[in-house]
């Protein structure tokens, strides 16, 4: 009997961030990273590359705004629970390009995919999203991933003020013929140094007291600001 000719080897991925620690201090205004990496494909099928970065999940309440004896005021709030405080989803062309609603889904690739629900049903899912999207913290790019040569690829990742400190996952897919074949993992943390931190940590830990600290700053800052005013 023939020996059989050996199997082809499987499809590999590298993905890799440039800056998986991000310090935020007194001066910081934002920052952007890296996600690059390369495609290993003895068959040289063509692929797309998808990248999503998700931020820690954060407890929100929203309120649609209800006309009420002539005046236009915030409705009963609903609460959001398990919605990421930052979503982008960047590939290397539309995602309807690359694979069908159902798989895309199932990959946890783009917004419809973002599994959280709104009390109220579907109009408060979407405007909240469209909420986020507004403050540049969701986002879909067809072209943010850019294959710089054969095999390899990056994508540049805006991360705006707003977006929250914590643990961010990125997550790195391969798709062949509207299918993931591969993925990598990355994780991210965003995290306060320095006064920042010792003042976040303080609210976290004593709220009462930051409380009446703030309070009490307010009051000496205004008493401050009447005697320089008695005098001039």
């Amino acid at each position: 009997m023939a020996d059989l000719p050996p199997s082809a080897p499987p499809v590999q991925l590298l993905a890799d961030l440039t800056n998986a620690n991000i310090e935020v201090n007194a001066g910081y205004s934002g920052t952007s990273i890296s996600v690059f990496g390369a495609v290993f494909d003895p068959k040289g099928n063509p692929a797309d590359v998808v990248v999503v970065v998700r931020g820690p999940d954060q407890r929100v309440s929203i309120a649609r705004r209800e006309r009420r004896a002539g005046l236009w005021l915030n409705g009963e709030p609903a609460s959001v629970s398990g919605a990421p405080g930052f979503h982008l989803t960047a590939a290397s062309q539309r995602l309807s390009r690359i694979a069908d609603p159902g798989t895309l889904n199932q990959a946890g690739v783009g917004l419809d995919s973002l599994p959280f629900s709104v009390p109220g049903g579907g109009a408060y899912r979407q405007a909240f999203i469209r909420l986020k999207v507004r403050e540049g913290l969701y986002a879909e790019d067809p072209e943010g991933v850019d294959f710089v040569d054969r095999g390899l690829f990056r994508a540049e990742v805006d991360l705006p003020v707003s977006a929250p400190v914590g643990r961010y996952r990125v997550e790195v897919l391969l798709f062949q013929d509207g299918q993931p074949v591969a993925r990598r993992g990355r994780d991210l943390v965003i995290e306060k140094v320095g006064v920042e931190r010792l003042i976040s940590g303080f609210a976290q830990q004593r709220p009462w007291a930051y409380g009446m600290v703030c309070v009490l700053i307010a009051l000496a800052a205004g008493w401050a600001a009447s005697a320089a005013f008695r005098r001039v």
